[in-house]
């Protein structure tokens, strides 16, 4: 879901030229699927329409490729960690939610939630993050 976000933020703000996003998982039993329905119909319930992904497994040139990835908790953190070893990469590792204006460092994964609830919640703090991101690295407002 975060992808999503960051992606239609960053198109909103004309900054398309200036950011590579992806998103990866750390554990492989996602991979090559699609999103969860129920995260595809938060996006599209906030006009997030043209968000298209299949899963892939975090790789050791992400961490030489990119300037940011994201964990969304603990566990991703830490498998994060153990992936990228001891080796000096480019890639700054941090928790998304270490951006949220809320103070809210775990981004819930709300697979395992009933309804929707869940999804929105996450959705917010998610955009929040993106947006104070980008505020930081653009000096951007929302």
């Amino acid at each position: 879901m975060a992808e999503g976000i960051f992606l239609d933020l960053i198109k909103k703000k004309s900054l398309m030229d200036k950011w590579i996003v992806d998103s990866a998982a750390v554990i492989s039993f996602h991979i090559g699927k699609s999103p969860d329905k129920r995260t595809m119909a938060t996006l599209a319930g906030h006009g997030i329409t043209d968000y298209e992904h299949k899963v892939r497994q975090v790789t050791d040139s992400d961490f030489r490729d990119f300037d940011y990835i994201f964990g969304m908790d603990e566990g991703n953190i830490e498998d994060l960690m153990n992936l990228r070893g001891n080796v000096k990469t480019k890639a700054v590792v941090e928790y998304l939610g270490r951006y949220d204006p809320d103070g809210v460092l775990i981004v819930p994964d709300p697979f395992y939630s009933r309804g929707m609830q869940m999804f929105e919640k996450v959705y917010e703090q998610c955009l929040r993050c993106c947006e104070a991101f980008l505020e930081k690295t653009h000096g951007l407002l929302a």
